[in-house]
């Protein structure tokens, strides 16, 4: 890899930019691709999959064999509510390699002995997520139940790119969660970015199985392409 090429990954990787380094394995000729230019790239759809998956490998394209070096950030999970369906959802998404942040201002709720060895913020949404950064790399999930809690955050999320929002609720529950968001000026196309009611269709139930189906839920919307998402 050139020098050149190294100091635009560094930089990427830096910035929790996704990249690709196409190497085509005939000549060992070398090209980075930015994942914001993947869009106009020729081998566009190729590297939008290599991307999903968030793996390297060798692939046939009709520019012949390349090998695609893929740096993709780790993901993050933030919740908001230090609730019993956190407390099975922060180890699935440990297991999984996500970087997970619990934030719940309620100091009863968000206790080391209820999360160990997750990172707790016992602050207000408006205190604990600026300076967290919210990307696209970045999967938002709000289970307090609590509109003084979880709407600041919502909004948050939804000024951001992050690559999923859900928000715990039944529809009605939901249905009053649109017009509040509303009535702060926040658009139809935004508020359809909330997965709501939250996780799968699976019917789960109790809370391991709610956070079995909000990740779930997460997996197939970081990995699948949009038409085949649930």
């Amino acid at each position: 890899m050139n020098i050149e090429i190294l100091k635009a990954l560094n930089e990427e990787r830096a910035a929790r930019r996704a990249a690709i380094v196409v190497t085509d394995t005939a000549t060992g000729i070398q090209r980075f691709v930015k994942g914001a230019d993947v869009a106009k790239d020729p081998l566009r759809e190729t590297l939008e999959k290599y991307l999903r998956m968030g793996k390297s490998g060798m692939e046939e394209t009709p520019q012949g064999n390349v090998f695609l070096t893929v740096h993709v950030p780790p993901p993050r999970l933030i919740v908001i509510g230090a609730v019993h369906i956190s407390q099975a959802l922060a180890p699935i998404a440990k297991l999984l390699d996500y970087d997970v942040t619990i934030i719940d201002p309620r100091t009863a709720f968000a206790s080391p002995e209820r999360f160990p060895n997750v990172k707790l913020i016992a602050e207000w949404p408006e205190v604990a997520l600026p300076p967290l950064n919210v990307d696209k790399y970045t999967a938002f999930v709000l289970v307090t139940h609590d509109p003084k809690i979880d709407d600041p955050a919502l909004v948050h999320a939804l000024e951001r790119d992050c690559f999923y929002i859900g928000a715990l609720g039944s529809r009605k529950t939901h249905g009053r969660r649109l017009e509040r968001m509303k009535a702060l000026g926040i658009g139809d196309n935004q508020l359809a970015r909330i997965h709501a009611p939250i996780g799968l269709n699976i019917g789960a139930i109790s809370p391991p199985e709610i956070a079995v189906s909000i990740m779930g839920e997460i997996t197939a919307r970081l990995r699948l392409p949009p038409e085949k998402q649930p």
